[in-house]
């Protein structure tokens, strides 16, 4: 006879149990993580045509913003280490950047700045452990739904674990333009390799031309392989809120503006700001406030 014994489910139905009931939940677990900095020195920044014929002219190029625009994400398992998992991330960043153009010599005109923007791609890996899973994993779709079903076989999940990557948008901490006899390129894909979609947002890119841009950037980042895995956990009755929703009111804004807190904290910005010597934790031996 077929072992069908479902432990816990029973007790969080209606009319089972009380309120505080157990009730069991599919949610995923984080096998192992780790945080990170990256500093990317000299990374090839990908021009659009006009941003290519700014740096042929001029070397007084800034980067006035940086922006991830896009990732990819490779799981792969570690060979001869059951468990590990190797995470290569690759991040995309969208860059603002701004040339400053010499009006010309004896015309007794000023320089003008003229912005443009960039893609440039950087990559990183880490090996985390991620379990053992030989199961194969089935979910049902809106296709696979009904009397004439369609097979599920492209549902079928993998044994692979999830990773997960959280970033803020990186640091800028240079920006140069490189000459054609100088070779310190750093470039972890060719401008071809660029998704189109990264691509759209800034226009055609191109690396052709004499000069290049490289710029260097910190990354700070945190990654984790999770795995979907199933518990019993305690928990309590659904309630319903006792907020009510507040409709929007067609007032005027000079109302609106009445109804918003004096900003004190923008006018004294330095009230909460620690004193110099005062902070000293106990794993900073040498923070020099000789305590």
């Amino acid at each position: 006879m077929t072992d069908n014994r479902n432990a816990g489910l029973r007790s969080g139905r209606p009319g089972f149990g009380p309120q505080n009931s157990c009730v069991v939940i599919d949610t995923y677990q984080v096998f192992d993580s780790c945080r990170d900095r990256d500093c990317f020195e000299d990374v090839r920044v990908y021009l659009d045509d006009l941003g290519q014929s700014i740096i042929e002219h001029t070397s007084q190029v800034r980067t006035k913003s940086a922006e991830i625009c896009g990732s990819s994400i490779a799981v792969e398992p570690v060979q001869l280490s059951r468990g590990f998992y190797r995470v290569t991330v690759r991040f995309y960043v969208k860059l603002e950047l701004e040339g400053c153009l010499s009006a010309g010599a004896g015309c007794g005109c000023q320089s003008r700045a003229q912005s443009f923007y960039g893609i440039a791609a950087v990559e990183k890996s880490v090996v985390l452990y991620g379990g053992e899973g030989s199961v194969h994993v089935f979910r049902s779709s809106a296709v696979s739904d009904g009397f004439c079903a369609s097979p599920v076989c492209g549902e079928m999940g993998s044994n692979l674990p999830v990773a997960i990557v959280e970033t803020v948008n990186p640091v800028i901490l240079g920006t140069r333009v490189v000459e054609p006899e100088i070779c310190c390129c750093k470039c972890c894909c060719s401008c071809c390799d660029i998704p189109s979609v990264i691509v759209d947002q800034v226009g055609h890119l191109t690396d052709e031309g004499a000069r290049y841009l490289a710029v260097s950037l910190g990354f700070f980042s945190v990654i984790r392989i999770e795995r979907p895995e199933q518990y019993l956990i305690s928990a309590c009755e659904y309630s319903v809120p006792d907020k009510e929703c507040t409709p929007v009111e067609n007032s005027s804004p000079c109302d609106a503006f009445r109804r918003m807190a004096f900003p004190t904290e923008e006018f004294a910005p330095g009230r909460g700001a620690p004193v110099v010597g005062e902070i000293c934790h106990d794993h900073d031996k040498d923070c020099g406030c000789g305590k």
